[in-house]
């Protein structure tokens, strides 16, 4: 491992122009891939025989549900490496990762309220599953209070760092909990790649679907930690000299 070349991009204006470079490689084609998965499980896919055309909420619920997760994860290691090599340029990723980790979580929530209303009858039981994945989305809101109820910088983002890493238990329990406890919620449908539970033809518009909400969040993860970097780093001579040659 390179870890000269790690340091390297681990400097603030390094990562700062890094973003700007690759912003719209990971924004543009995972529009399109957002664009084709819609068209292709909403137009192309079958009705499933037993859901109907009800299954197709599946594209926004599971992509929104994957994406929760490893956001947070993104996030609890950002926040580990801030804490470790006391980098500004990891605590603005964390920083960053958690107001789109809390959408990600709340689109998923909804989503799947709105798929058990006709499938079990009502759009919330306290279901395993459902519960961990609440906890989660008031784990990314505990981590954003908490930042914003401290002043000073270091302090708010060692706090917040803390209950980011201590929060990463919640995910192996989102994870197993149909296969923990008696739950409503469907088992894994896709992760067992030598037999998918879903047709070839519902199942590639839902991968689609996947790749394109995971490149189109680093895209805004991007540009959302540059700007968090520019307010943190604002006295710093290298912001002067950008802002400086984008005035001129």
């Amino acid at each position: 491992m390179n870890f000269k070349r790690i340091y390297k991009y681990g400097s603030p204006p390094n990562y700062f122009r890094l973003c700007l470079k690759y912003e719209n490689w990971f924004t543009v084609p995972g529009f399109l891939l957002i664009i084709i998965g819609c068209y292709g499980g909403l137009f192309l896919a079958p009705p499933d025989y037993q859901m109907g055309d009800a299954f197709r909420i599946i594209y926004f619920h599971v992509p929104s549900a994957y994406l929760s997760m490893s956001a947070y994860a993104y996030m609890a290691l950002a926040a580990l490496v801030g804490i470790v090599w006391r980098s500004n340029v990891a605590f603005s990723v964390a920083k960053s990762i958690a107001p789109f980790g809390a959408s990600f979580t709340f689109l998923a929530l909804v989503t799947g309220m709105l798929w058990g209303k006709p499938m079990w009858g009502t759009a919330w039981v306290w279901d395993a599953r459902l519960t961990s994945e609440f906890i989660l989305l008031l784990l990314y809101l505990g981590y954003m209070l908490l930042h914003a109820s401290i002043r000073e910088q270091k302090k708010a983002d060692r706090a917040a760092s803390v209950l980011a890493i201590v929060g990463v238990i919640n995910l192996p329990i989102i994870h197993y909990s149909v296969v923990w406890w008696n739950t409503l919620h469907q088992a894994s449908t896709i992760s067992k790649l030598s037999s998918p539970s879903i047709a070839g033809e519902m199942l590639w518009p839902l991968l689609v679907m996947i790749f394109g909400y995971g490149f189109f969040f680093w895209g805004v993860i991007c540009r959302a930690g540059a700007t968090e970097l520019l307010k943190r780093e604002k006295r710093s001579n290298w912001v002067k000299e950008y802002v400086e040659e984008h005035q001129s």
